[in-house]
């Protein structure tokens, strides 16, 4: 960086952060005091990140509102929803924000130098000059409102965010962990509900909320981050010239104040809804929660993710056992918080019953006293270190830019000192300090001052309600109607009025030409080539060796694949099952504990799993392997398939109270997942009613292997003798020679290596002959309506376009973002109130529709019959539709990490995608015009025509509308 051009600036700091071979600055802006970090490296993934201390003074989620709310329109871009728009035409990597506890960030990512300057210059618009102040029906639309058709009612509240919170507190680990913060800092802003309480959203009034933008959303109170390989003298002139230097410097009270410790540890019992059909018994949770230190107390908080690991997260981790073995809970399971200014450790036990309570804390604290005492295992805590330090180093975030994550990771620290403002990019040396200290009495030390020995803590009984959520909403629209009665004739009349501009406001168009306000590339940006693929099929003893050369920095990543044609349809359930209990049962030379100690020890993991690959060239036809996944640093190789050969050749499946343990764990888990991911849940639950490749999946992780999990654990005792000989025969049956498949990604001096290990381990799999009976799995279109304890839905139509003759076509990739940011957005999240809505066409045809969290149900399915007749009207001049185009290409065009190329060479390998038809589909999205789009009317037709509806959603919403269902059923039943 050149210094003598900042010149509105202090240097604070200067830094080698060479962990992540970068240099550092921290900079003080003159004029407001507004605080900047600059990264400086050759990484072209640029980010910025600007963000704000934002402490809640109550549960309305003024903070929450806010971070949609300023999106939507500023000074210099005027349009109703300029976020969009940048979602449309940009080449981002990354964009989005997010509200936290006690801060607010709004980052972007780029790697094309014009567009990261447009996103830099539209978010700082956005964040301090909003048009929050000129339209009303920004905070309306966002946050919520009451919504009257006619005086006769029924009123109701409406809001984005609105919806997405009552969504969230659906989720009991969502409350939970809500409940665990609020009641470790009443007194603090961490104390309030930065997100927004349902019950107390309505009470937030515009007023408060334009107040709280003034008091904040300034720069003596922001935070700011340039991450990249850029001008970030030119980067900082800009900011300084179009935004700082307009404000005078402001004394901002947004310290986090700091949570007195308490004389005693607090005890809490609250409520969670569940579904009249679920069980209240074994349906709590209880919580042992404690305060750790502080967040510029790197080594101790970085100690404490160890001791996560070492006591909770490790199979066979001694604090869990011993809550297991004394049957507390189905579940076990901790964490180490961080991200706020006093991070906090707790232990939590699922499926539980609340007269547990005193047993629970009393096996906590004689196990951790034991522990303290006699020591932690040595092993554990090195597998602890290993397994983050590897992390670290590889720095893989999958396609969420490093920068991005390195920015959320240093405001963890900086938003509440500059001292320590680059400790989470310097972590190698605490690394090494943290193994010095391990067996020197340091983590015993830890446990005793924060776990034993402070009453800075709380315990929380979580326990079901049923009938709550019926209670709640019954309530609710008992004080609505009560309002509405309240209201005079002249009063009533002008909330309708009120209802109808909102609507106005949100349909009407935007003025003609105001679009153009918003910076955008063109398509000579835009790079004609597609990213290619790095596949060399090689052969080791007959198998397929499939290698991806690429650069790893000394990490080789190995997949080894067995193929399940032959799999038995009823087989599929145990196949998901198998996946979970392999590597967390014993071997023949380590217990379960021991064998996750050695693996993360020495190397960066071993992962059990299911791949699933579809044809490009079918409707039917799919590829599924049973999949070992492992990492390690290339000296290390020999020990990784040691340890893989451990895992296949000596498991022991014959433990039944550890399978139960591993049963009773995944069905906590999928419980969860199924009802936080309903959009997922729904579309795949859908897709299974045509397709075979669906069916399977939803077989061995759906709603349809909840319920095996669910009947396997409730009649265990019955079961275990045949779990325990499907199991063994599975494996039997699946790992074969003859069914392997590999793929490598590294660099070529480690290949010999590699297929000299495939090759030694080939001939350690089972090759005795085994009865093979090819049945297809069949499918049945049922339309089904999942009811649960929440107060939203997630509501999916799914299909299939080339089984009605329809070829897939590059425009479907527009269409998917002219859909999502367009007429689904538009119908569904800013009109209907969803937080969410998707849509997708694959290769194969398979297709769906899909909302999240979204208050309605019936309106949401009449919104996707409108489809077809918008795609044949579709209207848009040449400036859009090159927006669409760019908004398209920044899906396909996120920098690859060296695992992610190799992931994505093999997938188009097995699925028959070749460099050809990517550069075929390419052409066909640059070269798209609005008749190309308007042409997938028939196709969305054909995809609707199969009339194929899942919904997850609230009992009410469903049994309202059952008869759009052929079976209605809870979607959780004990």
């Amino acid at each position: 960086m050149n210094k003598d051009r900042i010149f509105a600036y202090d240097i604070i700091k200067e830094e080698n952060l060479k962990d992540i071979r970068s240099t550092g600055y921290l900079l003080r802006h003159k004029k407001t005091g507004a605080r900047v970090m600059l990264i400086e490296n050759d990484d072209e993934n640029k980010v910025f990140n600007i963000a704000f201390r934002t402490p809640p003074k109550n549960s309305t989620g003024v903070a929450h509102i806010l971070e949609h709310s300023v999106l939507c329109g500023s000074r210099e871009f005027p349009l109703k929803d300029p976020f969009v728009e940048l979602v449309k035409g940009s080449l981002n990597t990354f964009l989005n924000a997010m509200t936290y506890p006690d801060k607010t960030c709004y980052p972007v990512a780029s790697c094309n130098d014009q567009d990261f300057q447009n996103l830099m210059h539209v978010y700082l618009d956005a964040v301090f000059y909003p048009n929050i102040y000129k339209k009303e029906e920004i905070f309306r639309q966002e946050g919520w409102s009451y919504q009257l058709e006619n005086v006769e009612g029924p009123l109701k509240y409406n809001g984005v965010v609105y919806n997405e919170m009552k969504g969230a507190f659906s989720s009991p680990d969502e409350v939970l962990e809500r409940e665990i913060m609020n009641s470790l800092f009443p007194d603090t802003p961490y104390g309030c509900e930065s997100g927004g309480d349902p019950d107390h959203i309505p009470e937030l009034s515009y007023e408060e909320f334009l107040e709280f933008h003034k008091t904040y959303y300034h720069p003596s109170n922001s935070y700011i981050y340039l991450y990249g390989n850029m001008d970030m003298a030119e980067k900082l002139a800009f900011i300084d010239e179009h935004y700082l230097s307009a404000f005078e410097r402001l004394d901002v009270d947004s310290e986090i104040r700091r949570q007195e410790p308490f004389e005693k540890r607090k005890d809490l019992v609250m409520e969670y809804p569940v579904s009249e059909s679920e069980s209240e018994e074994g349906n709590s949770y209880l919580a042992y929660s404690t305060v750790v230190g502080d967040a510029s107390d790197v080594l101790t908080g970085t100690a404490f993710e160890v001791l996560d690991y070492a006591l909770l997260s490790a199979p066979g981790a001694p604090l869990k056992q011993a809550l297991l073995d004394a049957q507390i809970g189905m579940d076990v399971y901790g964490s180490y918080d961080d991200g706020i200014m006093q991070p906090y450790f707790d232990i939590v036990a699922k499926g539980t019953d609340p007269d547990k309570k005193e047993k629970f804390v009393e096996i906590i604290r004689t196990t951790l006293e034991d522990i303290a005492a006699n020591g932690i295992d040595r092993k554990a805590l090195d597998a602890g270190i290993n397994c983050m330090e590897f992390r670290y180093r590889e720095a893989d975030f999958s396609s969420w830019p490093k920068g991005l994550m390195y920015s959320l990771a240093v405001f963890g620290n900086w938003l509440y000192s500059d001292e320590k403002a680059f400790a989470q990019v310097q972590a190698l040396p605490v690394f090494e300090k943290l193994k010095e200290l391990a067996g020197q009495g340091y983590f015993e030390e830890l446990i005793r001052k924060y776990l034993l020995d402070n009453t800075h803590g709380s315990v929380i009984t979580l326990v079901p309600s049923k009938g709550l959520a019926a209670r709640k909403e019954k309530a609710l629209e008992e004080k609505l109607q009560a309002h509405l009665e309240s209201l005079s004739q002249e009063e009533k009349e002008a909330l309708v009025q009120k209802t109808k501009a909102l609507e106005a406001y949100q349909e009407a168009p935007e003025e003609p030409g105001a679009e153009k306000c918003i910076p955008m590339l063109k398509r000579e940006d835009i790079r004609k080539e597609a990213a290619g693929f790095s596949n060399e099929p090689l052969d080791v003893d007959g198998s397929l060796f499939l290698y991806h050369e690429v650069p790893t920095n000394g990490i080789a990543y190995l997949d080894l694949m067995f193929d399940l044609k032959d799999l038995a349809p009823e087989k599929v359930p145990y196949l998901g099952l198998l996946k979970s209990v392999l590597g967390y049962v014993d071997t023949a030379h380590y217990t379960y504990g021991e064998l996750s100690n050695e693996i993360n020890a020495e190397t960066g993991g071993i992962n059990i799993g299911i791949e699933v690959f579809d044809h490009v060239d079918s409707t039917e036809d799919y590829d599924a392997m049973f999949s070992v996944r492992g990492k390690v640093m290339y000296p290390k190789i020999d020990v990784l398939f040691r340890m893989i050969r451990e895992i296949l050749n000596t498991s022991s499946l014959e433990d039944t109270k550890r399978l139960y343990e591993i049963i009773a764990r995944v069905k906590s888990r999928a419980q969860a997942n199924l009802v936080s991911a309903g959009h997922c849940t729904a579309v795949l639950r859908g897709a299974s009613y045509s397709s075979p490749m669906a069916a399977f999946q939803e077989g061995m992780s759906g709603i349809a292997y909840y319920q095996f999990i669910e009947g396997l654990e409730k009649n265990f005792d019955t079961r275990k003798e045949e779990l325990v000989k499907e199991l063994n025969s599975l494996m039997t049956e699946i790992l074969r020679p003859e069914y392997l498949k590999i793929s490598y990604t590294g660099e070529r001096e480690s290949l010999d290596e590699i297929m000299k290990q495939v090759k030694a381990l080939k001939h350690t799999f089972h090759t005795e002959s085994v009865d093979i009976t090819e049945k297809s799995i069949s499918c049945e279109k049922k339309n089904e309506g999942f009811t649960t304890s929440g107060q939203v839905q997630y509501v999916a139509r799914t299909g299939n376009f080339r089984k009605k003759g329809y070829e897939y076509t590059g425009a479907l990739d527009i269409l998917k973002v002219i859909l999502s940011y367009d007429y689904l957005w538009m119908n569904l999240r800013v009109k209907g109130g969803a937080y969410g809505c998707m849509s997708g066409f694959k290769r194969s045809g398979e297709s769906y529709f899909v909302s999240y969290r979204d208050p309605h149900l019936k309106r949401t399915l009449d919104v996707y019959e409108g489809i077809p007749a918008y795609v044949r009207d579709f209207q848009a001049d040449e400036r859009e539709m090159t927006k669409y185009i760019i908004g398209t290409i920044s899906g396909k065009d996120v920098p690859r990490t060296p695992q992610m190329q190799g992931s994505i060479s093999k997938t188009a390998w097995f699925c028959g995608v070749t460099e050809e038809m990517m550069h075929k589909e390419r052409n066909q999205i640059l070269g798209a015009d609005v008749e190309d789009i308007r042409g997938l009317a028939p196709l969305i037709e054909a995809i609707l025509s199969d009339d194929a509806v899942c919904v997850v959603g609230s009992e009410t919403a469903i049994e309202k509308e059952r008869e759009i269902f052929k079976e209605v059923k809870s979607l959780i039943s004990c």
